[in-house]
C-alpha cells in the first residue's frame, strides 16, 4: 500500500518503515495517526515479517505531534458540555496511546534508528520499541512540560523502566535535551553511530540476524520479556513455564541443529497469518 506519512518496504522478512516528511522534521500529522497502527498491524497479521526497522529521512527522526493538530483541534471533541467533553478527550487519548502501543503488541521485534531530534510523541514511540539505536548528533526530549501539558502517550509509563527513574523524572520535569552519549550511558539506546548511513546499514543487518532465527523463539522472547517487565519474578517464571508447555515443539530446534551440521541457513515455518474470526 501507499502511505502519506512514511514508506514501507519488506525484504527477506524484514520490514522497513521510514518517515518521509523531512521538510516538517517528520512531525506526526493526521496522516501518521491514521496510517501507522494499521500498517504495523497488517505486517503482523500476515505472519511473514520477522522484524521491523523504523527510521526517518532527513536531519531529524521525528519532531513529535504536528503543531497543526494543536492549532486546529476538533471542535466536536473539545467543545460542548464539560463531562461529555472530558469523556471524549479521554477516548481520544486512549486511541492515540493504542497507535503507539501497537509496537509492543505485534509478534515481531521493532528496532528504531534515530538521528537528530526525537521529540515528544516520537519519544513515546521509540520507548514502545524493542531496541533503540541512534547517531552521535541525536537527542531526546520529553517536550510536553515545555508546552504546558503532561506527556500522555507512554513516555512517563515506559521511560522509567528503560533508564533510572530519577533521570526519567528529571527529563520529564525539565524538558531538557538528552544527548546521544547520555542516552547510551543511561541505557535508553544500545549503540551510537557516527553517521546515519552506517547506523541504518547496521540496524538492518541486526534485523536480518533476528529474522534468521526461529520466529516462534523470537516472539516468545518478546512476549516473556514484556510480561516480566510488568510482573514480579515469580509470576514471570510461571508464565514462562506455561508458554513453554504450550508452545514448545522440537521442529524449530531440529531445523536449527540440522542447519548447524550442514552449514546452511535454517529454514523455519513462518508464524500463522492472523485472520478475522470465521472469515
Amino acid at each position: 500500500m501507499n502511505y502519506q506519512a512514511f514508506t514501507l518496504d519488506i525484504t527477506d522478512s524484514v520490514a522497513h518503515l521510514q518517515f518521509n516528511r523531512p521538510e516538517t522534521a517528520n512531525s506526526m500529522n493526521r496522516d501518521f495517526w491514521h496510517e501507522f497502527a494499521d500498517s504495523v498491524r497488517e505486517l503482523d497479521r500476515g505472519g511473514e515479517v520477522r522484524a521491523l526497522v523504523i527510521s526517518a529521512q532527513g536531519k531529524h527522526f521525528c519532531s513529535g505531534m504536528d503543531m497543526d493538530i494543536f492549532a486546529n483541534p476538533d471542535p466536536d471533541t473539545f467543545g460542548g458540555e464539560p463531562s461529555r467533553r472530558a469523556e471524549a478527550v479521554g477516548y481520544l487519548v486512549t486511541q492515540l496511546q493504542q497507535v503507539i502501543s501497537v509496537l509492543e503488541e505485534v509478534r515481531f521485534p521493532v528496532l528504531t534508528a534515530i538521528q537528530g531530534g526525537c521529540i515528544g510523541g516520537a519519544l513515546d514511540l521509540v520507548c514502545a520499541a524493542d531496541i533503540r539505536y541512534c547517531t552521535e548528533e541525536a537527542y531526546f526530549v520529553v517536550k510536553e512540560t515545555e508546552l504546558g501539558m503532561t506527556a500522555d502517550l507512554g513516555t512517563l509509563q515506559r521511560l522509567p523502566g528503560l533508564i533510572a527513574p530519577g533521570l526519567a523524572r528529571e527529563l520529564a520535569y525539565t524538558a531538557r535535551k538528552m544527548p546521544a552519549e547520555e542516552a547510551k550511558q543511561s541505557g535508553l539506546v544500545t549503540r551510537v553511530y557516527n553517521s546515519q548511513e552506517l547506523m541504518l546499514e547496521e540496524v538492518l543487518s541486526i534485523a536480518q540476524q533476528i529474522a534468521a532465527r526461529s520466529p516462534m523463539a523470537v516472539t516468545g522472547c518478546k512476549k516473556m520479556i514484556n510480561y516480566a517487565r510488568d510482573h514480579g519474578v515469580s509470576d514471570g517464571l510461571q508464565q514462562m513455564a506455561i508458554w513453554q508447555a504450550a508452545m514448545f515443539h522440537p521442529s524449530d530446534m531440529a531445523a536449527s541443529l540440522g542447519a548447524r551440521l550442514s552449514g546452511n541457513a535454517a529454514e523455519y515455518e513462518p508464524l500463522k497469518a492472523q485472520k478475522k474470526p470465521f472469515s
